[in-house]
């Protein structure tokens, strides 16, 4: 059996499920999820498309998880407690677990850009949203995406274009 994973038959996951109007700057960004297809269960790995505009998340950080970028094609803005920085094709950035110093990626350029997506998959992790009143907590528990009081955030549904 072939293990060649042909990435045109997969299905892009658009848009976010995260909270209005925390949605708004993500609904764009479209993952193609090649771990999955590939049967992984300790890692994930997504090809991440970045329409300008688009953001890959909310600025955040995990407890338990490691996550690391590699820039395929286009520009985009790496966003981080100490401000911003532009990556290009061939750069990469890791962020290991439970460092509070939040990423998240923003095209802010005029064409779309592709990045590589790897990061593990520990269950229980929760990631922190650095910016917004947002947790999402282990496991999904109590809900997806929780205030950080830990009361959950009603109509959690994907939103996209």
């Amino acid at each position: 059996m072939s293990k060649r994973i042909d990435t045109a038959e997969l299905a892009l996951v658009v848009g976010t499920l995260y909270p209005s109007p925390f949605d708004e700057p993500c609904r764009a960004r479209a993952r193609t999820k090649l771990g999955d297809a590939a049967g992984l269960t300790q890692f994930g790995v997504n090809l991440l498309h970045l329409p300008p505009g688009a953001w890959s998340s909310q600025r955040h950080w995990h407890t338990a998880s490691d996550e690391f970028v590699y820039v395929l094609s286009g520009e985009v803005t790496l966003v981080t407690n100490d401000g911003a920085e532009i990556l290009r094709p061939g750069d990469a950035a890791g962020f290991r677990a439970n460092d509070p110093n939040g990423h998240c990626l923003q095209n802010r350029s005029s064409a779309d850009a592709h990045v590589l997506e790897i990061g593990t998959r520990m269950a229980d992790d929760t990631g922190h949203y650095n910016d917004i009143d947002m947790l999402a907590p282990a496991g999904g528990k109590p809900a997806i995406y929780t205030h950080r009081d830990g009361t959950p955030y009603p109509d959690i549904k994907r939103r996209g274009p």
